[in-house]
């Protein structure tokens, strides 16, 4: 079983400084180096306070300068969004640098705004980010690249540099959807499963991918699949689940725009168009009850291995929801599984 730790950079309310939301995430970073956790994976957003970091890799390579035992992933690099031959140089830099310990994590995003901003057509996203994905690989794997897609053309280009790790890092694809689970299984990725489902679709999710990859010749075995979820942990029950519901509330409003609402709404964390404007109190309670793991240590240790025993579970990515919880899953879950 590892543990991962999904770590956003939230500025709510912009109550503090930004550089102390910084400062307070590597201390965080700092602490999981020492305290047995797999990987910390960096999530990349733009033109949002939910989480102030549009460039994961620059903040890797800060985090790999100051670590030495965990890994770095990123969770993920939204590949729709860059030119791929960049994303390839970065990413490749960065394993050398921190001495290959990068963990590849790419998705294609859901913010129209961001679509927008970077002159991505919406409608064309997920075939960018798909053909982004497989043009990075290739230029990892190939001493000269030789590429015609869609939407980008290569001859005989040399990417340089190549990554530490042969033939190229660990790859997870973030994939919420059937078809996208299906077609990460065709090409043979490993995914990473999305914070937002019910408890028991992830294990539906799960299931649906080892049938894929079985279809198209894979195998299943030796395949970490992190299963991302938001987790507050507290000393007592009640505790527990009042910081549960701050920070499904948070992530709630996250959404609440009219560019986002579609999504949300598939999602589960609006119920109708409607809510935009307010959110939506019961999307937070169904946020609580059937996505978040909460509870004091013990009960999260508990919640934790029924996912062992029901579904399989065998890489939890956990995005405490304050710095208590954080803590306490650090010095009395995490023991109990290393």
């Amino acid at each position: 079983m590892k543990f991962g730790v999904l770590q956003f950079f939230s500025w709510p309310g912009r109550r503090i400084p930004l550089a102390t939301v910084y400062q307070r995430a590597l201390e965080r970073i700092d602490i999981m180096d020492r305290s047995g956790y797999d990987c910390v994976w960096l999530a990349e957003h733009h033109f949002t306070t939910y989480s102030v970091c549009p460039s994961i890799h620059l903040m890797a390579m800060h985090v790999a300068d100051r670590t030495r035992n965990l890994r770095i992933g990123t969770g993920v690099s939204l590949a729709a969004l860059y030119h791929p031959l960049r994303l390839a140089e970065e990413v490749a830099l960065l394993d050398v640098l921190s001495g290959g310990r990068v963990n590849w994590g790419a998705g294609r995003g859901f913010d129209p705004g961001e679509f927008r901003a970077f002159g991505v057509p919406a409608e064309e996203s997920q075939e960018r980010f798909r053909e982004a994905v497989d043009i990075v690989v290739a230029a990892w794997r190939d001493a000269r690249l030789h590429w015609s897609g869609p939407h980008w053309q290569f001859s005989d280009v040399e990417v340089l540099p190549k990554p530490h790790q042969q033939p190229h890092p660990p790859l997870w694809v973030a994939a919420s959807s059937p078809p996208a689970i299906a077609w990460a299984a065709s090409r043979g990725y490993s995914i990473m499963l999305d914070p937002h489902c019910s408890l028991g679709d992830l294990g539906l999710k799960r299931e649906l991918y080892q049938r894929e990859l079985a279809r198209h010749g894979h195998a299943f075995a030796g395949r970490d699949l992190p299963m991302a979820r938001l987790i507050a942990v507290a000393e007592t029950a009640v505790e527990a689940r009042r910081v549960a519901a701050q920070g499904a509330a948070w992530t709630v409003s996250a959404y609440a725009n009219k560019d986002n609402a579609g999504k949300a709404i598939s999602a589960g964390l609006l119920s109708s168009s409607e809510d935009v404007a307010t959110g939506d109190a019961a999307a937070v309670e169904r946020y609580v009850r059937e996505v978040m793991i909460h509870g004091t240590p013990a009960q999260v240790v508990d919640q934790i291995r029924a996912l062992q025993d029901d579904i399989g579970l065998d890489y939890l990515l956990c995005a405490p929801v304050s710095h208590t919880s954080f803590m306490l899953l650090t010095e009395q879950v995490l023991p109990k599984f290393l």
